[in-house]
């Protein structure tokens, strides 16, 4: 049977559509965290665990760049006055699951990006069709960006900060498994996620939702909401918070540059017509 016309289609067929697109993007996401399953032993003692340890890269990176700018050892780790602890008795296994189920979306984004654009193609001119590479490389591109950038920035800089941060020398730090994997997986969709920002812009733009006057407008806004984010997450020294805020900053910069260009084209179709 020949597929439908967006316009012959119902709001229960865009539904189905929209079922099928769930549950595709589900079974690719659960076939990778099958997948991740035979190297968990490596995922969760290099890399689930590895910035709770001071010989982590972004520890030594930070630590020699305090060195090249002359702050001597202001921001050097040798240590993570802390310890983490199970305090549940199926808790190792949810957090077995929910990390392997996480590796498994993020390993299985670019496909889930491919069963999107299936979805809204129809609604798009033909011209735009043809972008379904562009938009899958980009946007894949982009969140694997802010996975990295939240892997390798936000969460050793959160946790070097709580792991340091005491009200009394008689307290000790000795963190629950859960809250450290709450962490590190906000962290790191969050971030991979506010890397999208760009892409959601020009749609938004495309559909006339958001302007780069309104972006502009409100750019004051977004620098401080920045700043307040990287003073949270980073300990209390210039260095760390800035090499956390330029990239977000630079992200709303170039979603401004986006929604100029989307406004330049759409203005441009239109004379033509």
């Amino acid at each position: 049977m020949a597929k439908k016309n967006i316009n012959e289609m119902s709001f229960l067929d865009h539904l189905e559509d929209l079922r099928w697109l769930l549950v595709r993007s589900t079974i690719a996401v659960v076939i990778m965290a099958i997948a991740t399953y035979f190297i968990s032993d490596y995922l969760f003692d290099t890399i689930i665990f590895g910035p709770t340890r001071p010989t982590f890269f972004t520890y030594v990176y930070f630590c020699e760049l305090s060195h090249t700018l002359g702050f001597a050892d202001s921001i050097c780790v040798t240590e993570m006055p802390f310890i983490i602890q199970n305090t549940q008795m199926e808790g190792q296994v949810n957090v077995f699951i929910w990390i392997c189920m996480l590796f498994g979306f993020i390993l299985s984004f670019p496909y889930i990006l491919w069963e999107v654009w299936k979805f809204i193609s129809p609604a798009l001119y033909k011209n735009e069709k043809k972008n379904a590479k562009v938009f899958i490389f980009s946007s894949s591109l982009l969140f694997f960006l802010g996975v990295i950038f939240g892997y390798f920035v936000v969460i050793p800089m959160s946790v070097n900060f709580v792991a340091t941060f005491t009200v009394s020398d008689t307290v000790l730090n000795q963190f629950t498994l859960d809250s450290y994997i709450g962490m590190v997986k906000t962290s790191v969709i969050a971030s991979g996620l506010f890397f999208e920002l760009p892409i959601i812009i020009y749609f938004l733009t495309k559909l006339g939702l958001v302007t780069p006057d309104f972006l502009r407008k409100y750019r004051k806004y977004a620098i401080v909401i920045v700043l307040i984010v990287a003073a949270i997450v980073t300990p209390p020294d210039v260095v760390s918070q800035t090499i956390v805020a330029i990239p977000m900053l630079l992200i709303y910069e170039a979603s401004i540059f986006l929604s100029v260009l989307v406004m330049k084209k759409e203005k441009t179709l239109e004379l033509k017509k």
